[in-house]
This record gives structure tokens, C-alpha cells and sequence, in this order.
């Protein structure tokens, strides 16, 4: 936003408003860069003028802001990482309270047997992600399709989510000795389960060295997001998949997005209904005459009633927003704005001062406070 590091909340606030009106779409029709330039200037203001996202952005970049993200784990993890290029990496291998780097992400894992010091994952599903995204005015009302990008753990592209090396050879598991499968005593009855400590494969071997076993890694990953017409802000998108990665053969989680709608210079919203202020000559409020108003849709026509008031307001049936459950659109309201020249003309005056002479009433008879 092209904002100094110490720029006050006001600083952030007027960059943003300068920005928007020169990125906007609606100032910029067609323009797909200038597209783009709105979204990034958008979720740029969502997270500074948040204190919190701020200050993790600040702190630790765009990984910060990741779903799940622990910020006194990361901070202990890079001591732990300081330390190791150092030579300084002590005999446990431990960092504080986290002892792998999938502890950063939360409990994403459900660990079972301990295998040589290391635990044995069960087959789980991954967890969700709640995110946000910021979209304009006009592609809530259209609908949109868009790309995300989150840093969040995907599966190893080396094991390809195992957390076994693929260059090492298997073994007979030693805890269900190859039977995949391992008795669990419940009272004078017997049950069997996968074997935790090969994932029900009946095979084992060295961990990856890529994951260091555990079948994730982090990374950053573009999800395509479609958003369907009418959404309001606050909408909830949900992406089925899109979470945190499961263990082996297990499902990954889903991604909530929460949809936010950037205002727009001209139309506002109540509940499927929109209005737009639309500016008409004296002319055209005393006669009456056609004029031509953009929507959403495009250009139309709408006829303005001789003798129109100005702040009178003009339905046009149909042309409001969708609804995204029902599917039916609200209707657009066109609110009139009566505009006289600007100018010394005398002839203007003159007339100014016969429109006066045919008024019969005092206008403002009616204001009371």
C-alpha cells in the first residue's frame, strides 16, 4: 500500500481510500490488472488495519496469517533452527514443547505407538481452515471466479504424504509382525484395529528425510475459488478438501472462507434491494424525460415523472442483487438528485428568479426539530 512500517492507522485508512479509487473496477472496466491491483490493495487493508494480523504479519511475513498458526511455536522452532545451523542442536532434538514441525500446526495429528522414537500416526481426518477473502462490489453481485494463495502444510511431494522414504527398503512390522492388524483386549471379548505402527500396510521403513516422517511439509498452495452471485458480506464459502492435509489414507479437511464486500462509490445494498443516486437537470425534473442510468446488468432507460422531486426514488423491478439460496433478485432503486448549473449567467438568473415566483408554498413549512 505503499505505506511506511510505522504508519498510523489514519495513514493506512487515507492510503487505502486513495488507492481504491484509483484501482477500483468501475474506474478501470476491462482492465484485469487493475482487477487484480484492487484485490492485493483489499486484503492488504484487511490485515493492517487489524492490530492482531498486523502485528503477526509484522513479526513473521504472510506465513503469519495462516489458519492454525502458533506464533510462540514458531518463535521457539527458529531458536531450535538458530541453534542447529549453529552446531548447537542438543541431544534430545526437542524445541521447548514442540517436537516436530508438525506441532505447529496444532493437534493436525493423532499419534499412536512409539516406533524407534518416533510416533506412528493413525489414519485421521485433517483439519479445517477458516480463512477470509475481500472481493468488490460488482463481482459480489455478478459472482466471480478468483485464486488464493495460503501457506499451510500439504502432503510431502517426496513420499508423497507416507513420511516413508521411497528410496528405502521395507520392513515386517514389528509391531503387528506383518498382520497389518493388532488385537486390543475389551474384557473377556477381543477387537482388532489397523496397526498403528505401519498404518495397516504390514511394512515399515526409515522415515522420509524430506517431512522427517511425518508425511506433511509447509508450503504455499493457490486454490481456485468460485463465489457465486448476490453474496453479502459476511458470506461463508465453504471449500470441501481445501484444509489441512489427513495422514496416510486418511481425508484432508475442508476450507471455510468468510467473503468480505468492499463498498462501492455509488451502489449501496439492503438486504436484495440496491439504490444508486442518480444526478437530473431541472429540465428533466419539471418536464419529465428519459434518461439512461448504468446498472449491473448494463445501460437501461428509465423515465422520470414530470415534476419529480429531487430524493424521489424510481423502482426498477428485478435489477437488484441475486439471492444465493433462492436465486431471486431484489429490485433496484434509482434515486433522483436534482442538479442546477453552475454559473452567473443572467439569463440563468432570470429564469432562477421566475421558477421562484411560481412557488405557492413556503418548502420548508413542514421542517420541525
Amino acid at each position: 500500500m505503499g505505506v511506511p512500517k510505522s504508519a498510523s492507522g489514519k495513514d493506512i485508512r487515507e492510503a487505502y481510500r486513495k488507492l481504491s479509487r484509483k484501482w477500483h473496477p468501475d474506474v478501470n472496466p476491462g482492465n484485469k490488472q487493475a482487477e487484480e491491483r484492487f484485490k492485493e490493495i483489499s486484503n492488504a487493508y484487511e490485515v493492517l488495519s487489524n492490530d492482531e494480523k498486523r502485528k503477526l504479519y509484522d513479526e513473521f511475513g504472510e506465513e503469519g496469517l495462516s489458519y492454525g498458526f502458533d506464533p510462540e511455536g514458531a518463535r521457539q522452532y527458529q531458536e531450535w533452527s538458530d541453534r542447529q545451523e549453529r552446531g548447537g542442536r542438543g541431544g534430545s532434538g526437542e524445541f521447548g514443547r514442540y517436537h516436530s514441525f508438525e506441532d505447529l500446526f496444532g493437534e493436525a495429528f493423532d499419534f499412536g505407538v512409539e516406533r524407534g522414537g518416533h510416533a506412528a500416526r493413525r489414519t485421521f481426518r485433517g483439519s479445517d481452515i477458516e480463512s477470509g477473502i475481500t472481493i468488490d462490489f460488482i463481482s459480489a453481485l455478478k459472482g466471480t471466479k478468483t485464486e488464493i494463495s495460503m501457506n499451510k502444510a500439504k502432503p510431502c511431494p517426496t513420499c508423497r504424504g507416507t513420511g516413508v522414504d521411497p528410496n528405502s527398503g521395507l520392513s515386517v512390522c514389528s509391531v503387528c509382525g506383518g498382520g497389518r492388524r493388532i488385537n486390543v483386549a475389551r474384557g473377556p471379548m477381543e477387537f482388532t484395529r489397523t496397526c498403528p505402527g505401519c498404518n495397516g500396510t504390514g511394512r515399515v521403513g526409515k522415515e522420509c528425510p524430506a517431512c522427517q516422517g511425518n508425511g506433511v511439509v509447509k508450503g504455499l498452495e493457490r486454490i481456485n475459488v468460485v463465489i457465486p452471485p448476490g453474496v453479502k458480506d459476511g458470506f461463508k464459502l465453504k471449500l470441501s478438501g481445501k484444509g489441512e492435509p489427513g495422514g496416510p489414507r486418511g481425508k484432508p479437511g475442508d476450507l471455510y472462507l468468510t467473503v468480505h464486500v468492499a463498498e462501492h462509490p455509488l451502489l449501496k445494498r439492503d438486504n436484495d434491494d440496491l439504490t444508486m443516486e442518480v444526478p437530473i437537470t431541472v429540465g428533466e425534473a419539471i418536464e419529465g424525460r428519459t434518461i439512461t442510468v448504468p446498472t449491473p446488468d448494463g445501460h437501461i432507460n428509465i423515465k422520470v415523472p414530470p415534476k419529480s422531486q429531487s430524493g424521489q426514488r424510481l423502482k426498477v423491478r428485478g435489477k437488484g442483487a441475486a439471492n444465493p439460496k433462492t436465486k431471486q433478485r431484489g429490485d433496484l432503486f434509482i434515486k433522483l438528485l436534482i442538479k442546477v448549473p453552475k454559473t452567473e449567467n443572467r439569463e440563468a438568473i432570470e429564469a432562477a428568479e421566475k421558477i421562484e415566483s411560481l412557488y405557492t408554498e413556503n418548502v420548508r413549512e413542514g421542517i420541525r426539530l
